[in-house]
């Protein structure tokens, strides 16, 4: 007689299944270290249509440098950099996490990855002492790409030193080819001393408790995608963008002046968006971001809560070579209404050469890229009709002694520059009197064949009579 095979009594048999499985036939994936390499740059694209075992070994390291030209800070960091190493996985990936807290060290560390399944993203599995490593797995279920920060307490501060870094977890299908992919991810800073205070800076708690940063950063410092650092990219070429926030409290309203996004991945996940001006990204948070740049010039990154980006440093530059294309963007005329009035300008004060070393001259340079360049442009040629040159400029030969006044106390209404007609407002800058020196002599000797003009305590000086 034929006996019925109950539900019960099949469940019964799948569980027992496993008990039964040989060890050895479990299948045992190819293993790859990954390589990690500073920002903006990222790993390559992954090719491989199978999973495997994916291999990181992160070093924690406490390191002293510049977060901004002659103001130092002590960074916390993943593999020596801010933000840490991009971590790059494909789906489905076992990955095996080294982290090693060097011998160096004076705090105790660990990493919260948020493409991890599990209780802390990890962190209680790599809370270490200096001089120790931890290691743990987890497999990548999601494709998407992820932030990793320290979360060892207090966690805020740990992330405000700049322990945060970002994982791509790419889908099984991969992701299409593109001529450029850059990293970068903003954070904000909290300094006992004011923006661009020169020396060593502590970290303030109060300020960071308060979310009033001193900094709001690219990449971890001032200028950190300026100058010589600029990302790069041609006419026509596909630009992606992994970009994420550090945080640890500061959104980011990420915007790219000159170019619209062709797609925005928000949030880091799967669903886009097509033909995006400025997008959020939260703390904690991510977005990648594909254009193509079509005419040449000077892309602007820029946090557009904008004293952010012109007061506190969320500024960088995308360097585009290449042809003009006037159908897309001409140059433009300008030309004075009827009735315009002539300009006057003050008459000039003396301008008495004084010495500088060159360290006030790279200064200066760091100075010009982080504040100047993105109205006056890399060049100083200014914008015609709109910001006046800085280079091979008549009033800024006669007059830089009246420049550093203009940087400090802002200057509205018209002004006439190499015989063109200007009618804007400049807001003055938030600049130490040493940095404003600093810009007007580069300026005055890089861009005009002159020489060093001015001093700190010339501009101490103006500083004081403007508040009498």
């Amino acid at each position: 007689m034929n006996k019925k095979i109950t539900l019960g009594a099949l469940l019964a048999l799948a569980a027992a299944l496993p008990a039964t499985v040989p060890a050895n036939a479990v299948e045992k994936l190819p293993v790859i270290e990954q390589e990690l390499v500073a920002p903006p740059a990222v790993p390559p694209r992954i090719t491989r249509k199978t999973p495997a075992k994916v291999v990181v070994n992160l070093t924690v390291e406490e390191v002293e440098r510049e977060i901004a030209p002659g103001t130092r800070y002590m960074f916390w960091t993943f593999g020596g950099t801010v933000p840490g190493k991009m971590i790059r996985v494909r789906e489905g990936d076992t990955v095996e996490l080294h982290l090693k807290n060097l011998n160096g060290n004076k705090l105790p560390h660990n990493i919260d990855l948020h493409a991890v399944t599990g209780p802390g993203g990890g962190a209680s599995q790599t809370l270490i002492a200096p001089g120790n490593e931890a290691v743990f797995t987890f497999k990548a279920l999601q494709s998407g790409l992820y932030v990793y920060h320290c979360a060892t307490a207090p966690v805020g501060m740990h992330i405000a030193n700049g322990m945060y870094g970002m994982i791509l977890v790419e889908p099984p299908e991969g992701m299409a080819a593109v001529d450029h992919e850059y990293y970068v991810m903003q954070g904000d800073f909290y300094t006992e001393g004011t923006y661009r205070a020169s020396g060593l800076q502590k970290f303030d708690m109060n300020k960071a408790i308060d979310e009033k940063p001193t900094y709001v950063l690219f990449n971890g410092a001032d200028g950190a995608l300026t100058g010589k650092n600029a990302l790069t990219a041609k006419t026509g070429e596909s630009v992606r963008m992994f970009f994420g926030v550090g945080g640890p409290n500061i959104t980011s309203s990420f915007h790219v002046i000159g170019t619209i996004f062709d797609k925005v991945y928000f949030e880091g996940g799967k669903r886009t968006q097509e033909n995006v001006q400025t997008t959020m990204v939260p703390a904690g948070g991510s977005a990648i971001l594909e254009f193509t740049p079509r005419v040449p010039g000077n892309l602007t990154l820029v946090d557009h809560s904008l004293t952010r980006a012109f007061n506190k440093g969320a500024i960088g530059l995308l360097s585009v070579s290449g042809k003009p294309d006037p159908a897309i963007y001409s140059e433009g005329i300008k030309r004075a209404l009827p009735g315009a009035a002539p300009a006057t300008s003050a008459a000039a004060a003396p301008n008495p050469v004084v010495a500088t070393t060159p360290a006030q001259h790279v200064r200066g340079k760091a100075v010009y890229d982080a504040n100047c360049a993105a109205c006056h442009q890399a060049d100083g040629k200014g914008v015609a009709g709109v910001f006046p040159p800085l280079a091979n400029s008549d009033f800024f030969k006669e007059r830089p002694y009246e420049m550093a006044h203009i940087v400090l106390n802002g200057r509205s209404g018209e002004i006439v520059v190499n015989g063109e007609h200007y009618n804007g407002v400049m807001p003055p800058q938030d600049l130490s009197d040493d940095d404003i020196a600093a810009v007007i002599n580069y300026v005055n000797v890089e861009m005009n064949k002159g020489k060093p003009v001015i001093e700190g305590k010339h501009v101490r000086e103006m500083r004081a009579n403007r508040n009498k």
